[in-house]
């Protein structure tokens, strides 16, 4: 596995967001490293991979410098030519085109929109936008619609994700987690968008990190995260009990022995994790993570 992809908050990072998909969403192998924002160790990461100013970090211990991105576009551009038949952009010429367009415009466009925080962990009930973020939470749509009415879907261009719906996905979570209304067209995509594996996956790693960053939050009711347009997960709860309890001896994250304080009950079978983190992700959607099915799969 020579890629490592440094990561700021699961639940605020847009660009770590963005970086999680454009490999996770692909079947490229690697390894998330998560950097705390605010800490000490987010500072000395940006230290030794100057000139990096901010997350995700592209690393691979094979290259010459072993820093392969410290910026988002370019690292898909390195991915893109490492990987080409992994599928980020679209096999027709006049699709891939578009999707490269739109790609640009979403890292470039809807400033006002985009300066909102991303946060998976709220649904605000009384949010007032500003006119240009109401701008842009209309035209955003509009584009959605453009490219899904080019293209016939389900995707922005077509039957397969690609790297312009990673480039919407953090977008999109604006227009839910500030109570925007959405119509027709954008409110299917993005009911598509949440349900895609890699996005279930980042997203249960949100409700997994329970740090908050206060800042990032707004001083207003905030309803459930678990809401439209999310969907069911298995039943699961914390297990308290013996390891031996586990139907397996592993963490399917790791492959690390499964830890006491790391147990849980999921669709009625205990499963045991090597941590706090891993046994809250598992929990949170336990679908989206096929190790997890697996062991499932085998009670």
């Amino acid at each position: 596995m020579p890629y490592t992809l440094l990561i700021g908050e699961y639940a605020y990072s847009d660009h770590s967001f963005r970086g999680w998909l454009e490999l996770d969403a692909f079947d490229i192998p690697f390894k998330p490293n998560y950097v705390p924002l605010f800490s000490e160790e987010f500072t000395e990461k940006m230290s030794a991979h100057a000139p990096a100013k901010s997350l995700p970090i592209l690393l691979d211990e094979t290259s010459r410098t072993g820093v392969l991105s410290w910026e988002p576009a370019a690292t898909l551009e390195i991915l893109v030519g490492r990987h080409p038949h992994a599928g980020h952009w679209p096999d027709d010429q006049e699709m891939s085109a578009h999707a490269r367009a739109l790609t640009a415009r979403a890292r470039t466009d809807f400033q006002a929109l985009q300066n909102l925080p991303m946060n998976l962990h709220a649904r605000y009930a009384r949010y007032v936008p500003t006119k240009s973020e109401e701008e842009d939470a209309d035209a955003f749509p509009e584009l959605l619609g453009w490219a899904l009415d080019t293209s016939g879907g389900p995707y922005l261009f077509g039957s397969a994700f690609s790297a312009a719906d990673a480039a919407v996905a953090p977008i999109a979570t604006r227009l839910v987690t500030y109570g925007f209304t959405i119509h027709n067209t954008a409110k299917s995509y993005i009911e598509t968008l949440y349900a895609h594996p890699s996005f279930r996956r980042w997203h249960a790693c949100a409700d997994a990190q329970l740090r908050k960053i206060e800042c990032w939050h707004k001083d207003l009711p905030s309803g459930s995260n678990k809401a439209w347009p999310r969907h069911s997960v298995l039943p699961a709860q914390p297990h308290s009990g013996e390891i031996s309890d586990a139907i397996n001896a592993f963490c399917p994250y790791s492959g690390l022995p499964v830890d006491i304080d790391s147990l849980a009950e999921i669709n009625g079978v205990v499963i045991g994790f090597c941590n706090p983190f891993c046994c809250r992700r598992g929990m949170a959607d336990a679908q989206s993570w096929p190790t997890v099915m697996a062991i499932l799969d085998k009670a």
